[in-house]
């Protein structure tokens, strides 16, 4: 998908800006594209633009401009919002038919409707006035991250098996050792493995340093070992494919699903991000503050990593244990 070509002009120009200026991923700027694409489409049937019965994905949007950007009230978007709440999705995971969107997506579908017309309003100056400036993004529920304990990390590593042996291994162990995302397992190259450290260029190209243990530092040499003897198309990638070709994010979420099931894991309990989870997790439960896993972690706010300190409830099993009335037994129930 190529937005340059797909995008209707005051669409690309806003891509452009955060592609360029901003300094977002290709991902993270074909994100933005889709959401709006789909605002825009559902906007043309709304207005009756297109037949009631058309299909989404059938719909152009080259004919958006300016006058219909600007005709976008606060009570279209939150219509929009409302169909994304009912409209039939297919949950993968379950494999059956569900209604609605997550909210965590609608809430990304909001910043990117606020982000793009706060483009149009502030930087491009197209629009006097922001029609979606007082917008407002879903509650997301609170959810605890899940992860896996010590002895299933472990029963996974120990699970690591077949003719990619090392390079898989040498995957999970980064996984589960520096928290990576998968988007930055696959981006590694040779010349980001250092001796003591590996860098790491991050959501929105950001880059920081990532220092190895020793059980890390050793699974990379072993595959590097390995790596050497191949062929690689892309010379450049860490991690090879079969076809030598760079890892994708599929191929690595596919071995990590495979790798669970052989330890005996639940496969649809656990996925790549998960890993993340863990290691960060782990990591508070033996000892490292906040603030050095906000950095490790590669996040930009300290709410987001505050969420793994309700994980750890170390600390919430003393403060039961200190409640004065912990012990206590009623005189009836003590013969």
């Amino acid at each position: 998908m190529d937005y340059r070509t797909e995008a209707p002009e005051i669409i690309k120009s806003f891509l452009i800006y955060h592609e360029t200026i901003k300094g977002h991923s290709p991902k993270t700027v074909e994100e933005y594209y889709l959401d709006l694409r789909t605002f825009f489409r559902y906007m043309k049937i709304v207005r009756g633009l297109v037949p009631r019965d058309t299909e989404l994905e059938d719909i152009d949007i080259h004919d958006i401009d300016l006058d219909f950007v600007k005709s976008i009230t606060v009570s279209d978007a939150y219509e929009y919002l409302a169909f994304l709440t009912r409209d039939r999705v297919k949950n993968q995971r379950s494999r059956d038919v569900e209604y609605g969107t997550m909210a965590s997506t609608r809430a990304r579908k909001v910043s990117t409707l606020r982000s793009f017309y706060k483009y149009l309003t502030v930087k491009a100056k197209l629009l006097d006035v922001n029609p979606l400036q007082d917008l407002d993004v879903p509650k997301i529920p609170n959810k605890l991250p899940r992860y896996l304990t010590l002895p299933e990390a472990q029963a996974l590593l120990s699970s690591v098996d077949g003719k990619n042996k090392e390079r898989d291994y040498c995957i999970l162990c980064i996984f589960l050792n520096c928290g990576l995302r998968i988007s930055e397992i696959v981006g590694l190259n040779l010349s980001d493995i250092r001796e003591d450290h590996i860098r790491v260029f991050g959501k929105g190209s950001k880059e920081r340093i990532i220092y190895i243990n020793d059980a890390c530092a050793e699974a990379i040499n072993q595959y590097l070992d390995v790596r050497k003897s191949i062929a690689a198309i892309d010379k450049n990638a860490l991690f090879l494919s079969n076809r030598r070709t760079r890892m994708s994010r599929e191929a690595v979420h596919s071995m990590v699903k495979n790798s669970l099931r052989r330890a005996g894991l639940d496969a649809e309990k656990y996925s790549s991000h998960k890993l993340r989870h863990t290691a960060a997790t782990l990591m508070l439960q033996n000892g490292v503050d906040v603030r050095t896993l906000q950095e490790l972690l590669g996040h930009d706010n300290l709410n987001t990593t505050q969420i793994y300190t309700h994980v750890d409830n170390s600390e919430l099993r003393i403060a039961a244990e200190a409640n004065p009335l912990a012990h206590f037994e009623p005189d009836n129930k003590k013969d």
